[in-house]
């Protein structure tokens, strides 16, 4: 039986004159967590792009559960975008916004069945007690729940995070981990998640991909992660003092998991 999710062989994206991935190799494990690290402008969202099928000019082989991503059946992938993203002021209910999840376009009418999916999504997050509240009303926390359950609402296999905790206070984004890692165990679902959280990065992980926009390195945290690869992604840029930085918060957390 196939275990692998995802496939990536010599993955390449050019826009115009520069390369914002190139010779990317990667496979992933049905039922993994990958954390996806490096410097703005490095590739990341590239990379999440074309996992979406929303980048279909590219070099290389990409597959997903043995298709490509733009004819993967969209049930199977669930997305979690920067909250930055959204407009918070637009005039909307916790509620509707999980059924576009389901459906895609924005629900002008919902019917009993919808109602009763996206209810039992926001029931999955802890949310239930927001689905009728106003979307501008929501804490940053709050509303990462409500996209998460837009998100798992279809059940996907596949799950893929853009800066997830951007925005949300310690509390929120402690519950937010806590209850992606409940749906990754209950329904064995893929996880990849674009982050600069060192912390999520080191502890919910089973592998790290450093980008810039060439692969820097891929494997488990605390390989990935270390002093010369770090320079290697970072380095380049002249920031020494943030480089520094880095690679002291590196050694917290790897500390903090001693103890």
């Amino acid at each position: 039986m196939n275990n692998t999710a995802i496939t990536v062989e010599k993955l390449s994206v050019k826009f115009v004159d520069y390369y914002a991935l190139k010779d990317i190799n990667l496979q992933i494990e049905k039922g993994s967590f990958t954390a996806v690290v490096g410097p703005n402008g490095a590739g990341k969202s590239t990379l999440l792009k074309v996992l979406l099928g929303i980048v279909r000019s590219y070099e290389g082989v990409v597959r997903i559960f043995g298709a490509k991503p733009e004819s993967l059946e969209p049930r199977l992938i669930g997305y979690v975008p920067q909250m930055k993203s959204m407009d918070r002021t637009f005039p909307a209910r916790s509620i509707e916004l999980v059924l576009t999840g389901l459906n895609r376009r924005w629900p002008w009418h919902i019917s009993e069945q919808e109602k009763k999916e996206a209810l039992d999504a926001l029931d999955q997050v802890d949310a239930l007690h927001l689905a009728y509240r106003a979307l501008f009303n929501l804490s940053g926390g709050e509303l990462q729940r409500i996209y998460l359950a837009r998100t798992i609402a279809r059940q996907p296999s596949l799950i893929l995070l853009d800066e997830p905790a951007t925005g949300v206070d310690k509390v929120g984004e402690t519950d937010f981990y806590n209850l992606l890692e409940k749906y990754q165990i209950n329904h064995s679902a893929t996880v990849i998640m674009v982050t600069h959280d060192w912390h999520a990065a080191t502890h919910h992980a089973r592998q790290v991909l450093l980008l810039n926009h060439n692969q820097v390195s891929f494997g488990p945290p605390q390989e990935a992660l270390k002093e010369d690869n770090l320079r290697r992604a970072f380095g380049h840029m002249g920031h020494t003092h943030a480089l520094q930085f880095l690679i002291n918060k590196r050694d917290q957390i790897s500390g903090e998991k001693k103890i």
